[in-house]
This record gives C-alpha cells, sequence and structure tokens, in this order.
C-alpha cells in the first residue's frame, strides 16, 4: 500500500523511536488514557520470536502506566477479521515476558492493549472504544459490534 501522507505508523517508527522525543509520544499516550505513561521500549517485530515455530508479537510500543500496569501499543494497516485474537496472543505474550520464573500468579502484572487501526473493527458510531470483554465507545457510549465477517469467523 503507498501512503502519500506522513501517518502516525511511520511517526512512531521512524522519528518518535529517538530516547529525545519519547516526550512527545509519551504526552500524546498520557492523554489518549487519562494516566501518566513512560515508554519502556519501542519494539521491532522481527525480532520478538523465541523459537522459529514462535509467532511474532506485532506490538510496537510497550509501556507502564502511573499504576506500574504495562500497556502494549499497536499500530495496525492490514485489516484482519481476528484481529481480537492477535489482541489476546499480545497481551498474553507481555504477561509471560514479564512473569519472573518462581513468581506467584496473583503477581501477574495487567496488561492493557491500545490498537490504533487504519481499518475498521467492527460496527459502531464511535471512533474510541474501551472495554474489557465489550468495547464501549468514549464518546457515544455505544458498544462495538463484531461485523458480519467476524460473526461468520467465530461461528457466532
Amino acid at each position: 500500500m503507498t501512503r502519500k501522507l506522513i501517518s502516525f505508523d511511520w511517526a512512531i517508527k521512524k522519528i518518535l523511536r529517538s530516547k529525545a522525543n519519547f516526550v512527545i509520544l509519551e504526552g500524546f499516550l498520557s492523554e489518549l488514557l487519562f494516566t501518566d505513561i513512560a515508554i519502556l521500549e519501542i519494539l521491532e517485530s522481527e525480532g520478538n520470536q523465541e523459537t522459529q515455530d514462535d509467532k511474532f508479537n506485532h506490538v510496537d510500543i510497550k509501556v507502564k502506566d502511573a499504576n506500574q500496569r504495562i500497556i502494549i501499543i499497536e499500530i495496525q494497516y492490514s485489516r484482519e477479521l481476528d484481529y481480537l485474537q492477535r489482541i489476546l496472543y499480545a497481551s498474553a505474550k507481555a504477561i509471560s515476558e514479564h512473569m519472573q520464573e518462581g513468581a506467584i500468579y496473583a503477581d501477574v502484572s495487567k496488561v492493557i492493549s491500545v490498537s490504533i487501526l487504519y481499518f475498521d473493527f467492527g460496527s459502531g458510531d464511535d471512533y474510541i472504544y474501551h472495554g474489557t470483554s465489550k468495547f464501549i465507545g468514549l464518546h457515544n457510549q455505544t458498544e462495538l459490534q463484531l461485523s458480519e465477517d467476524q460473526k461468520d469467523l467465530y461461528k457466532i
């Protein structure tokens, strides 16, 4: 896909990956999430496989909020009907990466996933959604619905 304009994805991967520019990105994310954000790392998806059979974790940024929660942020251009499972996979991988051997499961870090998408994720009338197992629009308070293709994929 040829892009004519500078995208947020390009800005994060090219301009904002410099630690000198982290304050810009941290400020944006702090306002978006209503909490102070500190960037832990900007990740390369090609370098995060632990084994040859392991799937890439396409997370672009890993941050920590004021409550010490780990937040994974992904910018996604390509449409994927099973994007909910992708979020689940990336969240689970982030949890397991931060769990020390021998630690009790009560110490599992809470992981929040933020996805900045360049495609329709489902059917809804808002552009920012927040949820746990449901995604609720921040502006209109409406629930994001699965598209018909997603319902077919999940056999709902």
